[in-house]
């Protein structure tokens, strides 16, 4: 058998660390037929409650017991750094298996209800069916425990597709849901660039349902090959959030929490403060801080436990960010800091780019509009409140925002007048497994997480009875023949 494979990179150093076999048509029908065998026929759609919650605990267990394997293997793919890899998207990754495993009985309770003419309506939540699980480069294993966690929790059974960039740490996690038993077909993981494979994927009408995260130009792809064979969709893509800070904020913690919310992950983040707005009375102290602070932040290895932070995921990557920023100086920003390749000879070989701060950049601006997806912050005034939620607002996408400021009334104000699926206020970058995540306008439909980013993974079916099997229905004499 000739399998084609596909080198995988470390974006630390650009060296091969491994080689990942690539699926072709014989192993997407492989995968596609035994996750519609095991849902159609399987012992999964017969398991108890009881049973899935603990095949589904034993996941989260998994994932613990492999914790520093994980975060190392998701740090060398990745080039994120290995602090964020051990503090937050391993044991987050635990933690929303273990949620939804403990939850989903009581999600899955029946709801029961009187109607007129003595019947009784019984809503049940059932599982979608075959699901395919669609997983972007910049949270692979995170992003793969979101959905997995819900689709299997609701009983469905799954096809994990990782990016082809960053799939070892969702190969892993295959591996970890077979050591915890779960049965044959269930859990599917198949590898590939999704310019080939994700269309066979999302047209077969044997799948019944997509989740998705990724990019606008990638996520109208999928809604056409979804067409095909109509079928759900959740759809979590780009954003270009916005941060505002007022003058009555806390104001080094919105400094702080502002160079948080758009370095973390090299900016790298559907959800990165991209377009920070501040309160002119603040505006100079506030980029001459936060300016000061970007310029400190300590680029290295991924694997360094001092690095701050890491190199983009590919070469690519970072010729399309320093496109950006040279897009935006030729368009009359002012370049505060960064912008360019880090000379250090350390980091020559890996695919560096320093934090980058422009300011003047307004709504005119290339910049201000597009995803850049990488570490550029763009800092402009405001004069009121009215003004500040006119300029988040002056974008396609809609995924979240964060509010700085010192009243309750000003940001419960604010958190109605700004059009994103997420708020934040005086925080930000926090997800909770009990709270729904999703945005709207470009940025998606559909949400993940809570209650009813478990919903998302279910069908809802309406079972009507009558309440006295004595009494003849009136439809029984409709035709009284």
């Amino acid at each position: 058998m000739n399998l084609k494979k596909q080198a995988v990179i470390n974006p630390s150093t650009g060296e091969t660390i491994s080689e990942v076999v690539l699926a072709g048509d014989a192993e997407l029908e492989q995968a596609i037929t035994a996750g519609r065998k095991a849902f159609d026929s399987g012992s999964w759609r017969e398991l108890s409650l009881s049973g899935r919650r603990n095949y589904v605990s034993k996941i989260s267990r998994g994932i613990l017991d492999k914790a520093a394997e994980l975060a190392q293997l998701e740090t060398l793919n990745t080039g994120k750094p290995i602090k964020e890899t051990t503090f937050m998207d391993i044991p987050s990754a635990a933690k929303t298996f273990e949620f939804f495993a403990a939850h989903l009985e009581e999600y899955l309770k029946e709801d029961s209800r009187d109607v007129s003419q003595g019947d009784r309506s019984r809503l049940v939540r059932e599982p979608a069916g075959l699901v395919v699980l669609i997983i972007p480069w910049n949270y692979p294993l995170l992003i793969a425990s979101w959905k997995m966690a819900q689709a299997l929790s609701a009983g469905n059974t799954v096809i994990l597709k990782p990016s082809s960039m960053t799939p070892l740490s969702a190969l892993e996690l295959g591996k970890i849901a077979q050591e915890a038993g779960i049965p044959a077909g269930v859990v599917n993981v198949v590898c590939g660039n999704g310019d080939i494979i994700g269309e066979k994927l999302c047209s077969d009408n044997r799948v019944d349902m997509v989740s998705f995260t990724g990019s606008n130009a990638v996520g109208k792809k999928i809604l056409e090959y979804s067409s095909r064979s109509v079928k759900k969709l959740i759809m979590e893509l780009g954003g270009k959030s916005a941060g505002i800070i007022f003058k009555d904020a806390d104001f080094e913690a919105s400094v702080n929490g502002s160079l948080c919310s758009i370095f973390l992950n090299q900016g790298q983040m559907c959800t990165g403060m991209s377009r920070i707005m501040v309160e002119e009375s603040i505006y100079d102290r506030f980029v001459e801080d936060f300016t000061a602070k970007a310029k400190r932040i300590k680029l290295g290895p991924g694997v360094d436990y001092e690095t701050q932070m890491g190199p983009l995921i590919s070469q690519d990557q970072r010729d399309k960010v320093r496109a950006f920023v040279e897009k935006a100086r030729k368009e009359g920003a002012k370049l505060l800091c960064g912008g360019k390749v880090p000379v250090d000879p350390v980091l020559k070989k890996g695919f560096f780019f320093e934090p980058t701060v422009l300011s003047g950049a307004g709504p005119a601006t290339g910049i201000f509009n597009e995803e850049v997806f990488g570490p550029v912050a763009v800092i402009n005034k405001f004069s009121s409140a009215e003004e500040a939620a006119a300029l988040a607002n002056k974008s396609e996408f809609g995924l979240a925002a964060c509010l700085w400021t010192g009243s309750s009334a000003l940001a419960e104000k604010m958190s109605r007048l700004v059009n994103a699926g997420t708020i934040w206020i005086n925080t930000y970058g926090m997800f909770y497994n009990e709270v729904p995540y999703g945005g709207f306008k470009q940025s998606g439909f559909g949400k993940e997480l809570g209650k009813e980013g478990f919903y998302e993974y279910t069908r809802l079916k309406n079972v009507i009875s009558g309440r006295f099997p004595s009494e003849k229905p009136l439809v029984s004499y409709w035709y009284g023949f």
